[in-house]
């Protein structure tokens, strides 16, 4: 699949509001903040797997089960589904800790590329690969996915075409363990494809791709396989494989429920799940402090919230400079600091659409619309809405906007609410709209039934791959373009930037497509999550991974 930013819902990644994660200290720290963290750093009690108990249980708390076990289906992109198919489907390629991608031995001998012009790549797969029916991996999975993925056939709902609509073919090399990829145009970011890789019946049909696995995977090769799902309980069992060729996972099982945001500390203290993710809650960070026999660990995180317009002509939304006069009458700093409060000493304004701060490429392009209400409310004034009373008008029209989010989540809430109190002060009126999280993503999201909704991104380390179908505007097909936002010039930019081999200038380009994105006020980043959770002491090998990649194999108890 072609990697994507991954979204993180009011509670779905989860129910269907904000899946966020923050900051925590340690819970020996007299000020009860947390340190500050570098980037390439992880915190996960790092233990020899030799040393760790064989077998356990490892509890794992989700917002919610997937509505599609196929990834790339556009109702498949969400995090907790993630984290569970992380266990089973194949990954070609992992990020340490320092953000590097490393190729995923497990699956590839080599995955090399063979020439710039034409691009060719070639992937030798490791000879014991093979899926949990028997079948050896071969080519022909290679080729089916490339094919489904690439756009020529709308009726796959796929969630990205990133990369793949830049492939020519796919043939057999020396051998059915050997796969040729050649593009038809070149496509720098080309280790995000194919991770994870699906087999080739999946993708055979547009109805096996579209509902095929909606219910349950079917075919996995990993470390783990499923052994229940459960709908009415909201539980996953993993257990582990004996068809896995590779090193023997330490856990003997993966239980991943949904659970409560509001339980979490609770289900924690008691034994009923092993961590949670803090996010943005002061109240858990907090808590997690107090629970006996867990700690807190905590570094860098790869996720923002934000505050997703939408542009489509049903929304009042719709005129880009209205956008970005409610851009600059929201300071990102108000969120940062009114929910992190203790969580973050020093929280920083994220100025960058596709590289997160720490990193080595981040630079701040938000100019166009920084924080300063007094330039808000003269836009506002030049657009024609003029404050009649407490809220601005135009053409007898009130200035209302519905700010979607999802019921039963503290951190949208807290972010509903601080948005529409600052938007107040300049005399727009916010209309929060908190629906089920069985619904968020379908019935809202997706169809654009908002005004502006808060997400949160994951990202992943291909800044282009992750982020594409987010910024890119195809009136044929929204994929992760919520809003539906966007002009020919971004497109540009970004396709030009998926082309170019030259680091230097590729990230160049991405700069450019970034200034061009803030000035279309296409969305309102409001701060970086750092990864912090409260983990049970006895858990080794897992906890706040950064960057990187969790390996499920090393993952287990020391006693």
């Amino acid at each position: 699949m072609s990697r994507r930013n991954w979204v993180a819902l009011a509670a779905p990644l989860t129910a269907a509001a904000l899946a966020l994660s923050a900051c925590g200290g340690s819970s020996d720290d007299p000020q009860g903040q947390a340190p500050p963290a570098e980037q390439g750093s992880w915190d996960i009690n790092e233990v020899d797997p030799a040393a760790l108990t064989d077998g356990g249980e490892l509890k794992w708390p989700v917002d919610q089960l997937p509505d599609n076990w196929n990834m790339n289906h556009v109702n498949g992109a969400l995090v907790d589904g993630k984290h569970i198919l992380d266990a089973i489907m194949p990954k070609l390629h992992l990020a340490d800790k320092a953000g590097k991608i490393q190729v995923n031995g497990d699956y590839l001998e080599s995955a090399t590329l063979t020439s710039q012009d034409p691009q060719v790549v070639t992937y030798k797969l490791n000879p014991l690969a093979k899926w949990n029916d028997g079948t050896p991996f071969s080519w022909t999975d290679f080729d089916a996915q490339a094919k489904a993925l690439n756009g020529s056939n709308t009726e796959f709902s796929v969630a990205s075409t990133t990369g793949y609509e830049d492939i020519e073919k796919v043939e057999q090399g020396a051998s059915a363990q050997e796969v040729k990829v050649t593009f038809k145009q070149k496509f720098s970011e080309w280790t995000s494809l194919f991770t994870p890789l699906y087999p080739a019946s999946l993708n055979s049909t547009p109805a096996e791709f579209n509902t095929g696995w909606q219910s349950a995977p079917k075919v996995t090769a990993g470390a783990f396989k499923v052994e229940t799902i459960d709908q009415t309980a909201k539980l996953v069992t993993l257990v582990r494989d004996d068809a896995w060729w590779g090193a023997k996972p330490k856990l003997e099982k993966i239980t991943f429920r949904v659970v409560e945001r509001a339980a979490l500390a609770d289900s924690l203290a008691s034994g009923a799940i092993d961590f949670y993710t803090i996010g943005s809650s002061v109240d858990l960070f907090q808590r997690a402090k107090a629970i006996t026999g867990a700690t807190v660990r905590q570094a860098p995180g790869k996720q923002y919230n934000q505050l997703t317009f939408n542009g489509a002509p049903t929304s009042i939304l719709a005129d880009r400079a209205l956008r970005v006069a409610v851009s600059k009458a929201l300071d990102p700093m108000v969120f940062a600091k009114g929910i992190l409060g203790p969580i973050s000493t020093d929280p920083e304004p994220l100025g960058n659409h596709f590289f997160l701060t720490g990193t080595s490429n981040y630079q701040d392009n938000s100019a166009p619309v920084k924080a300063d209400k007094e330039a808000a409310r003269a836009d506002l004034d030049k657009l024609g809405w003029r404050l009649e009373g407490e809220f601005r008008k135009k053409d007898g029209k009130q200035l209302d906007i519905r700010l979607l989010g999802g019921a039963g989540n503290p951190i949208t809430e807290q972010i509903s609410k601080l948005t529409q109190a600052q938007l107040k002060e300049v005399g727009v009126n916010v209309v929060i709209d908190l629906v089920p999280g069985a619904t968020f993503f379908k019935e809202y999201v997706m169809p654009g039934n908002f005004d502006m909704v808060g997400l949160a991104w994951q990202q992943d380390p291909w800044p282009i791959s992750s982020s594409r179908e987010v910024y890119f505007l195809d009136p044929d097909a929204k994929k992760q373009n919520f809003g539906a936002i966007g002009s020919e010039e971004i497109n540009a930019k970004l396709l030009a930037a998926n082309a170019e081999f030259d680091d230097a200038k590729r990230v160049a380009l991405i700069q450019e497509a970034d200034k061009l994105i803030w000035a279309e006020g296409h969305q309102l980043p409001l701060y970086l999550v750092p990864g912090t959770r409260a983990v049970r002491s006895t858990l080794a090998n897992f906890g706040s991974f950064g960057v990187a990649d969790p390996d499920y194999t090393k993952i287990g108890f020391t006693g």
